[in-house]
């Protein structure tokens, strides 16, 4: 039997408002793509980016521009070849993975871990909102990190407020590329002051330099401003972490590679994802195993999750069961 690529757009309602310093959302849009031959079927999920010019329409365009490549059994390494890093080729790369690994009897863990992987911390994300609401909700979390949403003239409040009702929990503040040189200083000292452990992408892509010549009282990772490897030599001196997304990257095949140049560089690893499913977490939980900080919360904010979801206790979050993916 040749190989079927089957291409599918889901939506998944969130409990409650998602927002950020660009804008809200109300549901999970995603892409899922199957990769289907006689010896197994392989599934991934990607979310379109509207901030990196993305849409479900442009990624499903960019899928089924390769979708003779797959259909006749093209490879990580030709897709990588063939694709741009984004959402589209994220889907289709880890399918193809998940695809080995169900066509062999194998265990995708195996190849990225070399070990079996294990339960991981995740942080657990509050939205933007008044300083009330958002210290009410991490009062309510019971989480032990707190990723707090931020990006605003003036957060200062925002990050008192929520130190005072988190309860001990370590706060990772991301302002999403929203702060600005001029309130950047006060920022990173409310930060200091909160005991945060890591500020996120204060500053807008492109516009980071100043970056370099600021005292980092609190270290700062980014997100907006890496992609791929190939970003990484033009972050140093910039970035004490870099947060890697598999909608970014392309997928697991650059994310790991990624991962692997990012160390060599000395930067920290944040691994990190956009609101989705637990298919969309399942990759990046095997490359979360020595990463200093996890972000892959997506499917607590999710009204509902996929059959065989990954499982949360407190803010553990356990590798995923070979019926989802890997």
């Amino acid at each position: 039997m040749p190989r079927r690529l089957s291409v599918t757009v889901e939506r998944f309602p969130l409990t409650q408002p998602f927002r950020i310093a660009r804008g809200a959302k109300t549901e999970a849009a995603v892409v899922t793509c199957e990769i289907a031959d006689e010896f197994g079927r392989g599934w991934a999920e990607c979310v379109p980016y509207p901030r990196y010019g993305e849409s479900i329409e442009s990624v499903i365009e960019q899928i089924e521009g390769v979708r003779a490549l797959i259909e006749r059994g093209g490879s990580r390494d030709s897709l990588e070849a063939q694709l741009a890093p984004g959402a589209a080729r994220n889907a289709l790369d880890c399918a193809l993975w998940d695809l080995e690994a169900k066509s062999t009897g194998g265990h995708v863990a195996a190849i990225v871990c070399g070990r079996v992987p294990r339960p991981v911390e995740t942080a657990y994300t509050i939205s933007l909102d008044t300083a009330e609401a958002m210290a009410s909700a991490a009062r309510a979390s019971g989480r032990n990190l707190l990723k707090i949403k931020l990006g605003t003239a003036d957060d200062r409040e925002r990050i008192r407020a929520v130190k005072a009702a988190a309860r001990g929990a370590r706060l990772i503040l991301d302002a999403n590329e929203g702060w600005t040189e001029e309130n950047l200083k006060d920022h990173l000292l409310a930060a200091a002051a909160a005991g945060a452990v890591l500020v996120e992408q204060p500053l807008p892509a492109g516009e980071d330099a100043i970056l370099r010549d600021l005292p980092h009282p609190v270290p700062i990772c980014a997100d907006e401003s890496l992609h791929v490897g190939g970003d990484l030599d033009r972050l140093l001196g910039l970035y004490d972490y870099v947060n890697v997304k598999l909608d970014k990257t392309g997928g697991l095949t650059e994310a790991l590679r990624l991962c692997r140049q990012a160390r060599e560089r000395g930067f920290g690893i944040m691994i990190g994802c956009m609101v989705g499913s637990s298919l969309a977490m399942a990759p990046a939980l095997l490359i979360a195993q020595d990463a200093e900080f996890v972000d892959l919360d997506g499917p607590l904010l999710l009204a509902k999750d996929r059959p065989h979801p990954l499982r949360y206790s407190g803010s553990m979050v356990s590798p995923p069961d070979a019926a989802l993916w890997g």
